[in-house]
């Protein structure tokens, strides 16, 4: 259960940390990835997609299979009847598949009624608060506001995910969970984290950049040495 409004129980409280989902249709990183246990879920969308250079539904079945979390696996049209078919269609990969969907007037009808029969929906392409409270009504699973996007424009994008937790919180009947995504650097991932964000969504590299630091690798090398000198070996 998300943490947004009022309090939670203590079941509750024990199920809350922070997801990593990764940003890619490489299998491979992913198989990496859930070997470190730093994998809660996959998104995909149509460049990510296109760059596999492989076929889009049985690509969105074979990480399902991987992948126990969710899968995001985006539509590809934008009026509203046909969007409403692929997302139905989409559903029917797995029943961890949750239908990504834009942030438009269809895209949000198509939310609506996917949520209603049980689908999970994740509304992309959020760039200001009232977005999201818009895909909170309409019952979407996760928000995916883009920060590293709305940084190249000379805005902060993190002030995004500030306000839209803040609105959130206010509101108890909201289960939508904030998903952080276009992350480009580990600082976007710590400030997410400090604001009590949900989930981030970033390319396996940069979740592999959280455990890296040069004292980590120079502490290490200084073990190693000084045990050599030793001449014992534990096995």
């Amino acid at each position: 259960m998300p943490k947004h409004g009022g309090q939670n129980s203590q079941k509750e409280q024990e199920e809350i940390r922070m997801k990593f989902f990764a940003d890619t249709s490489d299998i491979d990183a992913i198989k990496d990835l859930a070997d470190l246990g730093m994998l809660d879920g996959v998104t995909t969308n149509p460049s990510i997609i296109a760059k596999s250079g492989k076929e889009f539904i049985p690509l969105i079945k074979e990480i399902t299979q991987v992948c126990s979390g969710p899968v995001s696996a985006e539509v590809a049209s934008t009026d509203f009847d046909t969007m409403m078919k692929e997302g139905e269609k989409l559903a029917t990969i797995a029943d961890n598949i949750a239908v990504k969907v834009p942030l438009t007037e269809a895209g949000l009808k198509v939310c609506k009624r996917l949520s209603d029969a049980g689908t999970m929906v994740n509304v992309t392409l959020c760039f200001q608060p009232m977005q999201a409270l818009l895909a909170a009504k309409a019952g979407a699973t996760f928000i995916s506001p883009f920060v590293g996007r709305l940084d190249d424009i000379s805005q902060t994008g993190m002030e995004l995910i500030a306000d839209i937790l803040t609105i959130y919180e206010g509101y108890p009947d909201f289960h939508t969970e904030v998903l952080v995504a276009s992350v480009r650097h580990p600082q976007h991932i710590l400030e997410s984290a400090r604001m009590g964000a949900d989930v981030v969504t970033c390319p396996p590299d940069v979740i592999k950049k959280l455990y890296k630091h040069p004292l980590t690798d120079k502490g290490l090398a200084d073990f190693v040495a000084d045990w050599k000198k030793t001449g014992q070996s534990i096995l």
